[in-house]
C-alpha cells in the first residue's frame, strides 16, 4: 500500500521541475511511468486490463479495497506536479475513468490551480 501511494504523490517532492523530479525521486518516476503503461495496456477479448481496475477501484468507494486514497493529497501532488508529463497522464487517466476522481476535482473551488 505504501508503495502504491508513494507512486500516486510521486515521492511527495513538491513543486519541482520534472528534470529534477527525476534526479532526486528517480524510483518514483519510473513506478509512475510502469504504472501508467500497464494501466494502458489493451484490454483481452475476454477479460478487462486488470491493472487500469485495480487503479480505479482502489479509488471507488463503492469497492472495499485495504487502502484509502486521500483525495485531497492526491489533488495537490497532481497540481504541483503539472509540468510533468507522467502526472498529467495520470490526472487525465483517472478524471476519464474515475466518477469519484472526477466529482471530486469538480468540487473543488481552487481548480484553477490544476488548469
Amino acid at each position: 500500500p505504501a508503495g502504491l501511494w508513494t507512486v500516486f504523490t510521486l515521492g511527495g517532492v513538491g513543486s519541482k521541475p520534472t528534470a529534477q523530479l527525476e534526479q532526486c525521486s528517480p524510483l518514483a518516476n519510473q513506478s509512475l511511468l510502469l504504472l501508467l503503461v500497464l494501466a494502458n495496456l489493451t484490454d483481452a477479448p475476454d477479460t478487462p486490463n486488470p491493472y487500469r481496475q485495480a487503479i480505479i477501484s482502489a479509488l471507488s468507494s463503492a469497492t472495499p479495497h485495504a487502502f484509502q486514497i486521500n483525495f485531497n493529497s492526491l489533488y495537490t501532488a497532481l497540481c504541483e506536479q503539472q509540468k510533468s508529463d507522467q502526472a498529467t497522464l495520470l490526472l487525465y487517466m483517472l478524471l476519464h475513468q474515475n466518477g469519484n476522481v472526477r466529482t471530486y476535482v469538480l468540487a473543488r473551488t481552487d481548480i484553477e490551480n490544476l488548469v
